[in-house]
C-alpha cells in the first residue's frame, strides 16, 4: 500500500496543477479574444475554475498590488509551490 503522505502530496500537485494550467489557459484565451473575452465562454469556464486560487492569492498580498497583477502573482506561486510538492514526492518516494 502507498505511503498516505505520499498519495497527500500527489493530490495536492495535482491540483496546484490543475489551477496553473488554468491560469495559463485562461491568459491565453483572455489574450485571443481580446475586449470580448467576457463573452467567450471557455473564458468564463476558466475564470471558474481559477477563481478559488485568485482569491487565495488575493487574500494574501496586501492591499498596494493591483488586482490586475494577482494573476501574475498567482501563477508564479503556484509554479514555486508545484516544484517544492515535486521536491517533497521526490524525497518521499
Amino acid at each position: 500500500m502507498q505511503d498516505p503522505l505520499l498519495l497527500f502530496v500527489s493530490i495536492a500537485r495535482a491540483l496546484v496543477e490543475v489551477a496553473g494550467l488554468s491560469l495559463l489557459g485562461q491568459g491565453l484565451v483572455g489574450w485571443l479574444a481580446g475586449r470580448h473575452r467576457e463573452e467567450n465562454i471557455v473564458y468564463r469556464i476558466f475564470r471558474v475554475v481559477t477563481r478559488p486560487a485568485l482569491a487565495a492569492v488575493r487574500a494574501i498580498l496586501p492591499a498596494a498590488i493591483l488586482d490586475r497583477h494577482v494573476p501574475v502573482v498567482a501563477f508564479f506561486l503556484l509554479l514555486w509551490l508545484w516544484l517544492a510538492l515535486a521536491y517533497v514526492k521526490l524525497l518521499l518516494s
